[in-house]
């Protein structure tokens, strides 16, 4: 920056680059100013015309503004439009789905299309929490988009399932007493090399002795597949209802699944609850229809 200012009388700051390139000292135009002043006038404005002003009072409220307006109403009130115009638009598919069963919504290609749909929201608001957004499953909860079903993949098994809820229930070997600790590893072996489909090979005839002596045939069936849907897992794939780890499978053995003692949980044991859907959803005799038809579409369904 040069030391001199060849421009005294410019109005210049006296800050000179270059040679002659300068910072001028001009006042800003008359209309800019003014602007700058309508703008502290609005300011005023719409801190009075508008809610503004958080109280101090603790409560969290805040001054309402001489229009009484705000977004939150603007935005019920934009809702309501937009479901009477749903409802009047959707009102034919609303009908049908209320009076039509679940197997005869299935059967309609446009009716179906339409409860998948609608079914999104609801399933990501009260089942992806467990079941995972595209049913994938989370951890420790059932996957909806396989084909391996605890209480059956029908339409009327899946809404049974959801008007009614379903709790998992298998004894706790280790506590009832039923096996001893080296019976329990045994069938643990047994119950993987089964998944693996290996059940019959010799190296596992203890554990097979002990999956029969144990009664956990009784559930599971004779060899590992359940005869029916009944809540009991098929131990002759590889989908597991908590996990294939070794450790795992002796603890679910030995501790349970919902073994309760003086009304309460044991340690260890693995609690598999789902809640009834027929009080927690709105208008849950359309809506549990209409996931019924979703989860019956997500790639699973029997």
């Amino acid at each position: 920056m040069a030391q001199h200012n060849p421009w005294p009388d410019e109005g210049n700051t006296g800050h000179i680059w270059d040679e002659d390139l300068r910072e001028l000292d001009n006042p800003p135009p008359l209309w800019w100013m003014l602007s700058f002043y309508a703008g502290f006038i609005m300011i005023v404005f719409y801190s009075l015309y508008y809610p503004t002003i958080p109280l101090t009072d603790g409560t969290g409220e805040f001054t309402k503004g001489m229009a009484e307006w705000t977004q939150v109403e603007e935005y019920h009130d934009d809702y309501a439009v937009l479901k009477d115009w749903r409802k009047a638009k959707f009102a034919d598919k609303e009908e049908k789905l209320a009076a039509l069963s679940v197997d005869e919504i299935i059967k309609d290609d446009d009716l179906r299309s339409y409860a998948v749909a609608t079914s999104k929201v609801l399933f990501g608001d009260y089942c992806a929490a467990c079941h995972g957004a595209g049913g994938q499953g989370n951890p420790n909860f059932p996957v909806l988009a396989d084909d391996d079903w605890l209480w059956g993949g029908k339409p009327a098994q899946i809404e049974a399932s959801l008007v009614n809820g379903r709790i998992g229930n298998m004894p706790a070997k280790g506590m009832m007493g039923n096996l001893n600790e080296q019976e329990i590893s045994d069938v643990a072996d047994y119950v993987i090399a089964l998944s693996e489909g290996k059940g019959d090979d010799a190296a596992y005839a203890a554990g097979k002795a002990v999956y029969t002596k144990g009664m956990c045939m009784a559930c599971h069936g004779p060899a590992g597949k359940p005869l029916a849907p009944a809540g009991a897992a098929n131990l002759t794939d590889q989908v597991w209802r908590f996990s294939s780890d070794r450790a795992e499978v002796i603890n679910v053995i030995t501790n349970g699944v919902n073994v309760k003692k003086d009304g309460q949980y044991i340690a260890g044991t693995k609690q598999a609850v789902m809640p009834s859907f027929k009080e927690r959803l709105p208008n849950a005799d359309v809506n549990i229809k209409r996931l019924t038809v979703y989860v019956h579409a997500l790639g699973g369904g029997q």
